[in-house]
Formats: C-alpha cells, sequence, structure tokens
C-alpha cells in the first residue's frame, strides 16, 4: 500500500467534544466529512455533526426528524428479537432501516486552516421535509460564478439522495429539492462550466446488478441532470474492491480533471485514490492509481466510531498550484487535515489502466 499523505501534526483537528450539540439531550458522537471551500478571506468547513441521545444500557436510542422538523427519539431494547445492531452506523428494527445518528451541518472556520471555530449568526443546515428525515450528510461545495452549490446525501426512510442548496452568503440559502432520487450519493460539482454544461460525479448504488460505482452527468442548470455515464468501477482484488465514490470537485490540472476518490474493500477499509478525466470531454477517464494514495495507519483513523477509514469530500487547491490541502473524516468520528502533491498523485497515475 502506498500513502503520499502529508497529515497535519495537530490532527485530530475536531473532535466531538469540541463543540456543543444542536439540543438538550443530545450528545455528539461524530464529527466528519467536512464540505470545504474559501469566504472572506478564510478556510471553512461544513462539517457533518451527527447526534444521538446519550445510550443506556439494554436500550439502543436514536433520533428522527419528524415531517415538520421536530426531533423524535426511538428507544428500541437491545434484546428485542426484531431489532438487528451488528454495524454501528445503520439498525434495522422490524424490517426498516434506520440511522443510529442524525446528523446536520455546521460551519466552522479558520484564519490558518488548522484552528477553527464556529463563527456568530451563520445558521446550521439542517433535513428538512419528508425526504430529510434521517439528516443531511456529508456536503460538498462547488463555486461557481460567485454562487456556492451545496450537494449532500438526504436521507429517510424513502431511500437516500442528492439534496442541493445554494448560497452567495451562507446565511441565506435557496432549497432546490432532490436533484438525484434514491439511491445516490456522493455528488461533486465541477467548479467550472465545460462546453457551456453544468459536470457533476455522482454514485448511484446497485445491490444486484452493477454495483457501487462513479458516474459522470452533465446539466444546463446546475439543477436538472441528464447524459448519465458510468466511468470508474470497483475492481476485484483491490482496495477499492467494493464501492467506490467521489471525493470533492475535481481539479483542473494542465492534463486534465484530477479527482481524489474514495474506495473501500470488502473489510470496510476505506482508503482514498485519484483518477484523471479528459479536460474537454469529462467522461472519458485517461487515466487512475492503481494503489491507494492515502491508507488508514494512524491511531484516530483505525479506532473510533466505525475504525479502519479515511474519507474526504473537500479541500482547498493552495497557491502554489501543486499542494493540495484535504480536510478528512477519520474513524468517522473526527475532522483531519493532510496535504498531498499532485506531481506526487501523477507520479501514481497509471494511463493504460482505467
Amino acid at each position: 500500500m502506498k500513502d503520499i499523505a502529508k497529515r497535519f501534526t495537530e490532527n485530530p483537528l475536531l473532535s466531538p467534544a469540541d463543540i456543543p450539540a444542536s439540543s438538550e439531550g443530545l450528545e455528539i458522537t461524530c464529527l466528519l466529512n467536512p464540505g470545504v471551500f474559501k469566504f472572506e478571506g478564510k478556510t471553512w468547513l461544513l462539517v457533518r455533526v451527527a447526534e444521538r441521545p446519550e445510550q443506556k444500557n439494554n436500550i439502543i436510542s436514536f433520533p428522527i426528524l419528524t415531517e415538520t422538523g421536530t426531533i423524535k427519539i426511538i428507544e428500541i431494547p437491545k434484546d428485542d428479537p426484531e431489532l438487528i445492531a451488528t454495524d454501528a452506523r445503520v439498525i434495522n428494527y422490524k424490517g426498516v432501516d434506520y440511522l443510529t445518528t442524525l446528523s446536520h451541518l455546521r460551519l466552522l472556520c479558520s484564519e490558518d486552516g488548522r484552528q477553527f471555530y464556529e463563527p456568530e449568526n451563520y445558521p446550521p443546515l439542517v433535513g428538512e421535509g419528508i425526504l430529510e428525515t434521517f439528516g443531511i450528510e456529508d456536503c460538498r461545495v462547488a463555486l461557481i460564478d460567485g454562487k456556492y452549490y451545496l450537494t449532500f446525501t438526504s436521507v429517510s426512510d424513502n431511500g437516500v439522495g442528492v439534496g442541493l442548496r445554494t448560497t452567495t452568503d451562507w446565511k441565506d440559502f435557496e432549497k432546490h429539492g432532490m436533484i438525484l432520487p434514491a439511491h445516490n450519493k456522493d455528488c461533486a460539482i465541477f467548479e467550472e462550466k465545460i462546453n457551456g454544461l453544468f459536470y457533476a460525479l455522482h454514485r448511484p448504488s446497485s445491490v444486484d446488478i452493477g454495483g457501487n460505482y462513479i458516474w459522470i452527468a452533465s446539466s444546463p442548470d446546475g439543477i436538472h441532470w441528464g447524459n448519465h455515464h458510468c466511468i470508474i468501477k470497483t475492481r476485484k482484488g483491490l482496495w477499492d474492491s467494493k464501492r467506490v465514490g467521489a471525493g470533492a470537485a475535481p481539479i483542473k490540472t494542465d492534463k486534465g480533471w484530477l479527482e481524489i476518490y474514495h474506495g473501500a474493500n470488502e473489510n470496510h477499509q476505506y482508503c482514498l485514490g485519484a483518477f484523471l478525466m479528459d479536460l474537454n470531454d469529462p467522461t472519458k477517464v485517461i487515466a487512475r492509481t492503481e494503489l491507494p494514495i492515502m491508507v488508514p495507519t494512524t491511531e484516530y483513523e483505525l479506532s473510533g466510531f466505525f475504525g479502519n477509514v479515511v474519507f474526504t469530500n473537500g479541500h482547498i487547491l493552495e497557491p502554489d498550484g501543486d499542494t493540495v490541502t484535504i480536510y478528512y473524516g477519520a474513524s468517522d468520528e473526527f475532522v483531519c487535515g493532510a496535504k498531498f502533491s499532485i506531481k506526487e498523485i501523477y507520479s501514481l497515475l497509471k494511463f493504460s489502466h482505467v
């Protein structure tokens, strides 16, 4: 396994104890998978905050949102024969899947990209309506023509799809509903139109024919999407054999659109890799890393709420044009930072195996 990440010595940058819960009776279980952007000269994180009630002996309890936006707590005895609770993230009760935590998105900012704090008067983003009763998760942020496009995972008992909100000031948001229906997630919009069209990577899921692959779509307006192509598949026997998904917005380079993506194997180990798309036609993948560029190795990446995980959906391209600072979720519990060299990533790309 290859690992070219230069991790911040300050990692983890954020832990569940670092910010207060959203409401009384809940505790923060995980801070993870932030969208990342620059605004007013600062680095900002749109962090996923996952909460649940303090757990009691012999009881599993978790929150959900009602259609009107109030929080309802569900409690189930652990010895209930109709309960399946083998995964820390999801349970099944009476044939219905539930998340063990309820996620919303919260803004934090930093002058140096390492010490983050919650600014005043910036509202959290929370689930709203029947398609977000299990919360919203894992936001990617793209800046296009002065407008920020926020694509995130909308979760409910109807399924998992991609929601979209837009803003120019991070205080007022326009809501565009679900732009890609269930089952879909990991949607990253390119930060530049190509031949007059918006482009986005996304990840529909299949449990029978097909698999958890990365697709690409185009749009005339950033809201209505079509012309879908499957461009990256899982690879049997490799680190990304079970599922793959896009990270943040692709990075424009002189060689093509560079995408840092996540992959997982049958043991649910999540690593990062990269692939390169044609500049003028991003439906064409021209290179891909065979080895991962980042592997869970540190204690905070190996053990946590769901260990053996590094997962990113946000980064900053530094002024030197070669350094990419990624912010990532470690073991589904912490927010961390690392730097990569684009030249080093290029050195691992295989142009003959896509």
